[in-house]
């Protein structure tokens, strides 16, 4: 617990610092953020506002694991460097994207086509390199049930490629009002940094997503509303990647229902608006997807809807916790 603590703390103090730094360095490039042409009209107000600022959780929690967990490394411990390599990946890709986007001057990047083949083929790469580490199983451990059940590799593998894939996505798709991914993807890595500490055999698991919690309380600094700087698809994506990868790490990816919901339900009314839209042919099952923007028109704060999605985040890690203790 005490190194948990240390890895926050550090990662806090030096995003933080590096915030300072980059956000002028960031007004400087003119790397502002596109608004979208369809989204709600008071967030034209927010165009302009640096995007990429995921850099700075990045660097910190990066630093700070490298840093703290260079005695386990000697030892041949590099799973919390393996979870923060491979969000990396994601990050790069978000980073890409981003980058077009500040080029061109426009609220698009990376084809849809061209985001997902990256992440897929980072995906398949982490979980064989995971598999022949030893830190990845076959078996599917359902929660709650407390049983597990051998999979195929093969099909495991297919399995878990996709949910990953959906998972950063999903993450993704979460940014965008001021502080709602990051407030919720800190509830999602302080329950990540709580199993870690308790379970033993996940001990130096925690590092990471400690650092993580720590790197998105100082990125909340300068991100709550009104947003001094957006976290980007730099930021989203990488984020995405670091809680996909805790849930294999952790043996247990359908930990992603409970804890995930707020992604979960964000990419669902997605699907739905779109669904229903071709159905009808033209008609909207909400007044704007995904639910932030209907929840934000039906007049939500977006200061209300960061408190409660992060409550019932944190709810449902709770509950996943609960439907997982049993196993250790």
């Amino acid at each position: 617990m005490t190194l948990s603590l240390i890895a926050a703390g550090v990662s806090f103090v030096l995003t933080l610092l590096i915030g300072k730094f980059l956000i002028p360095e960031l007004h400087k490039l003119k790397a502002g953020q596109e608004i979208r042409e369809d989204g709600p009209t008071w967030h034209k107000a927010k165009a302009g506002t640096p995007t990429m600022g995921g850099i700075m959780f990045i660097l910190g929690a990066g630093v700070t694991i490298f840093v703290l967990g260079w005695r386990f490394m000697l030892e041949g411990q590099f799973s919390h460097l393996y979870v923060y390599l491979f969000a990396l990946i994601f990050g790069l890709i978000g980073f890409v994207d981003d980058y077009r986007k500040v080029r061109q001057h426009q609220n698009e990047g990376l084809t849809a086509r061209q985001k997902f083949i990256l992440q897929l083929a980072a995906a398949v790469v982490f979980l064989v390199l995971m598999r022949y580490e030893g830190l990845l199983t076959n078996d599917l451990y359902i929660p709650f049930l407390n049983i597990s059940f051998t999979i195929n590799w093969i099909v495991y593998l297919i399995f878990a490629a996709f949910v990953i894939v959906g998972c950063v996505n999903a993450v993704n798709l979460t940014d965008g009002i001021d502080g709602l991914a990051s407030s919720v993807t800190f509830v999602v890595m302080a329950f990540f940094t709580v199993a870690g500490v308790l379970w033993s055999a996940y001990g130096i698991q925690a590092l990471f997503p400690a650092a993580m919690a720590g790197g998105l309380a100082a990125f909340f600094v300068y991100n709550h509303h009104p947003a001094k700087v957006f976290m980007g698809d730099t930021g989203s994506l990488f984020l995405g990647g670091a809680v996909a990868a805790l849930a294999f790490v952790f043996d247990m990816p359908l930990v992603l229902i409970p804890v995930g919901i707020i992604y979960i339900l964000e990419t669902l009314s997605d699907i739905i608006q779109v669904g229903y839209f071709k159905l009808t042919h033209g008609k909207r099952f909400f007044k704007m997807a995904p639910l932030h923007h209907h929840l934000e028109l039906s007049g939500w704060s977006e200061a209300k809807l960061v408190c409660v999605f992060s409550l019932v985040t944190l709810i449902g890690c709770v509950l996943a916790y609960l439907g997982v203790q049993g196993r250790y």
